[in-house]
């Protein structure tokens, strides 16, 4: 027959079978009982009901055979994606295994840590001693591309996933810096081992402790070499957070816990209200102390200083930090996979919300474009201001 695509017997016995399984299934949807297992109510049954013809219309008309596994794992994508939330990211298996390993403080990759800004791929902070660092990738360039894809609509963690790798192999990050056209910087993957935490004495017994991100053993080496420190004579103290781009909220509590006096620290404050204070138990702040924070600065760096500018226990040097001031928590849909969704907000001691708009300093110092070797004016001045509290 001319014009008419005729279906063989098989096929229309497939279409037979999924128009009754989809009248069955929107028969028990629209039952109730169903639907009080998902614990929705109308129009949210309805909308319930609407998805799941839309994968059976696919499942049994579309051109291809389709797994289920990847109409579902599409489906939720899209539903996490349609939060407009950069933050909140669904996790395939690759994803989540890549998160679980960077927790743990080792993966394959090139060093840096990304973000989403003003809707664009930037990063946040390179990782100290990492490929991506010295290849000269800077906190503020923009991604916009990864291997030749841009990264325009990209989620965060696909573009993580996409610059992540094996040891050895090589990733190019087209880099947009302002006043510059884009240009390629191929990187070689590497182990990145992180240690988060880095300390010396400076002149006139001046500790300086340097914590480039938090992760799982950020608060007990902060410890032991804040320690280390105080036995060596240490009279104040110079914490850098400089291109810190954040981590674990409670490694950020155990370090707020060292620098600020007894009260809150942060508030961590859900959709329905409910606030949970994380607080400080120090009877006494035994040091004075200078905070160094920069655009790079997010997250759980952003929870210290913000805690130690608010209680006044400390000093902030340096310019504005990025402004992430959300919460976000790993809920696992089976043992592969995982939504990281955000659930709250968290507000400094005075109740401040950061998100967006960040911390400015109480002493504002720009680093200059092309600073001399060695120079570091953000760090002289610290020097000079804890040295008159000393």
């Amino acid at each position: 027959m001319k014009g008419l695509a005729v279906l063989s017997l098989t096929s229309r016995r497939k279409l037979i079978l999924g128009s009754v399984f989809l009248v069955l299934a929107t028969f028990i949807l629209t039952s109730g009982a169903f639907i009080y297992l998902l614990g929705l109510k109308s129009p949210d049954a309805a909308g319930a009901v609407k998805l799941f013809r839309a994968m059976q219309l696919v499942k049994t008309r579309y051109v291809e055979e389709v797994p289920v596994d990847t109409l579902m794992a599409g489906a939720i994508k899209g539903m996490v994606t349609s939060l407009g939330d950069p933050h909140s990211v669904y996790m395939d298996a690759n994803m989540y295994k890549e998160f679980m390993i960077q927790t743990e403080g080792s993966f394959g990759g090139v060093g840096i840590v990304i973000g989403v800004k003003d809707k664009i791929l930037t990063v946040i902070a390179p990782v100290e001693g990492t490929p991506g660092e010295k290849a000269g990738i800077k906190s503020g360039d923009q991604i916009v591309k990864i291997d030749g894809q841009e990264t325009k609509n990209m989620a965060l963690d696909e573009a993580v996933g996409k610059i992540r790798g094996p040891e050895g192999t090589q990733v190019v990050l087209t880099i947009l810096r302002p006043g510059s056209e884009p240009k390629d910087y191929p990187v070689t993957r590497s182990n990145i081992q992180i240690k988060t935490v880095a300390g010396k004495m400076l002149e006139d017994q001046i500790g300086y402790i340097r914590i480039s991100m938090f992760n799982e053993n950020t608060g007990n080496d902060f410890t032991r070499k804040y320690q280390e420190l105080e036995q060596a004579g240490m009279k104040a103290l110079v914490l850098d957070m400089r291109d810190n781009p954040g981590g674990l909220l409670e490694e950020s509590v155990k370090v707020a816990g060292k620098l600020v006096p007894k009260g809150p620290i942060v508030s961590v404050v859900t959709r329905d209200g409910k606030r949970d204070v994380h607080s400080s138990t120090l009877e006494k702040v035994p040091y004075p102390a200078v905070v160094l924070v920069n655009g790079g600065s997010a997250s759980a760096s952003e929870i210290v200083a913000g805690a130690v500018q608010d209680t006044g226990s400390g000093t902030l040097v340096g310019v504005k930090t990025f402004g992430k001031g959300s919460v976000q928590t790993l809920l696992r849909l089976d043992m592969q996979t995982a939504i990281k969704l955000t659930i709250a907000k968290y507000y400094t001691p005075s109740d401040r919300s950061i998100n967006g708009t960040g911390i400015m300093p109480d002493v504002v110092v720009e680093m200059p474009a092309s600073p001399a070797a060695g120079q570091d004016v953000q760090l002289d001045k610290a020097i000079e201001i804890i040295k008159t509290k000393m």
